[in-house]
């Protein structure tokens, strides 16, 4: 008992010593300025005055040290930054869908939602219908080209007709969603993508099995009243004036040779003004960029 108490005071003694050594051994090289920490890619100094200061990121961020005059105070996310040989992180501090205090995480179980936690509070981020979170790129991307997603998660289950079974079909087809009338699918190599008709309107399935187009909500039977009471003129007119793209990347032409990739979609959620059949996705753009850079500075001391 008297050894093992012994080891451990040794060991503690050795610790601290090596805590202020680390201290005491970093000289500023400046009279002010911010500088990475040795081994430890969350820590960093902070010199004013040539006198030191040890400093700490949030939980989940680490010290940016690519300013060569190293006057930027700069705590990003731990995947923004190239630690190096800083390999050494303050071990993780966890709250619910968040592994560490700051930082962007998948869900657990969709694969097209995704986590932005600030301090411990986190927010939820939904990719575009018919992709998901790529947890290496950090990005929403086709959901059949994220690993840890099943395609049928995303697309709701849709099956793409057998090869074969379109006449003429092309390199890909498209095909009404069987709920909501501004949304289909694009089978490309028997993969379903979900995309969205432009703000305004809705999918018409075309005279050839496999095609269709974009059009007015008036030249679809069954779709005309999908707006509801929206002003869809001024809906428009705004999106021009922001010069936003009426649609998400699909082209309403059925000769086009392949669909362009999605990157914005409408919002799965109804409109209150809308009919209760079908439902109609809000017209408000959504939010679908992932947040990269942190512009706030956050330390722990």
């Amino acid at each position: 008992m008297k050894c093992v108490s012994y080891s451990l005071a040794v060991v503690l003694t050795f610790s601290l010593q090596y805590a202020y050594a680390q201290k005491d051994d970093f000289q500023c090289p400046d009279d002010f300025g911010f500088y990475p920490h040795h081994i430890s890619c969350d820590k960093y100094w902070k010199c004013d005055g040539r006198e030191a200061e040890l400093k700490t990121c949030g939980n989940g961020l680490a010290f940016d040290d690519t300013d060569p005059k190293y006057l930027k105070e700069n705590c990003d996310y731990l995947h923004n930054v190239d630690c190096g040989s800083r390999s050494q992180l303050e071990p993780p501090v966890s709250t619910p869908k968040c592994p560490r205090l700051y930082g962007i995480f998948p869900d657990e179980v969709k694969c097209d939602v995704f986590w932005n936690c600030w301090n411990g509070e986190s927010s939820r981020y939904q990719c575009s219908p018919g992709l998901a979170y790529d947890r290496e790129a950090r990005v929403c991307m086709w959901a059949d080209q994220v690993p840890e997603c099943k395609i049928e998660e995303v697309a709701n289950g849709f099956n793409c007709p057998a090869a074969g079974e379109i006449a003429a079909g092309g390199s890909f087809s498209r095909h009404a969603h069987p709920d909501d009338c501004r949304k289909y699918y694009i089978c490309l190599e028997g993969t379903a993508r979900e995309y969205g008709c432009p703000i305004g309107t809705v999918f018409k399935i075309g005279d050839g099995e496999g095609t269709g187009n974009c059009e007015d909500p008036e030249e679809v039977p069954g779709c005309e009243d999908y707006y509801g009471d929206l002003d869809l003129k001024s809906i428009r007119k705004s999106e021009l004036l922001a010069g936003l793209p009426g649609g998400n990347g699909a082209s309403s032409n059925p000769r086009s040779k392949q669909p362009a990739p999605q990157q914005e979609a409408a919002p799965s959620q109804p409109l209150k003004s809308a009919k209760s059949r079908p439902q109609a996705p809000s017209p408000n753009r959504p939010q679908q960029n992932i947040p990269q850079r942190l512009l706030p500075q956050e330390e722990q001391n």
